[in-house]
């Protein structure tokens, strides 16, 4: 009986400890959240994109009404799959609730884009909340 009581107790407490590990655990960074998101886009992972982007992003629509108008209008278009060579983040800049982060796009025909990601923490993760070229990349 008191082995069992012993093993409720450690139990009891892993439990405890493994919920304020995952309550603290801040989740992946803008940046990482960022890098993740041009990813997604570079292989019209568009199941990835709607999890990444907040409500405005994705226009209000519903996971399944957004993948599906996605990839109907991106069907004929398969060209644009797969053209990074590289991704990677150029600058990051987070407050508490707020970031912006500039990625550098490397193409296998050697241009290179710059993008600009806001993105908002929500429901204690980050978001992407706007999208866009932001200059070509100075060289």
């Amino acid at each position: 009986m008191i082995v069992f009581a012993i093993v409720t107790v450690l139990v009891v407490v892993l439990i405890v400890a493994l919920g304020v590990a995952i309550t603290r655990d801040p989740g992946p960074s803008p940046a990482e959240v960022a890098l993740g998101y041009e990813q997604a886009w570079d292989r019209l992972d568009f199941d990835t994109l709607w999890s990444l982007s907040t409500q405005e992003l994705r226009d209000g629509r519903a996971r399944p009404d957004f993948v599906a108008a996605k990839r109907a209008a991106y069907r004929d278009q398969p060209e644009l799959r797969r053209l990074a060579r590289h991704v990677t983040v150029e600058e990051s800049t987070a407050g508490p609730h707020v970031a912006v982060v500039i990625t550098s796009v490397e193409l296998h025909d050697g241009a290179i884009l710059r993008d600009e990601l806001k993105l908002v923490r929500r429901g204690g993760r980050w978001q992407v909340l706007t999208y866009g070229l932001r200059s070509p990349a100075p060289g």
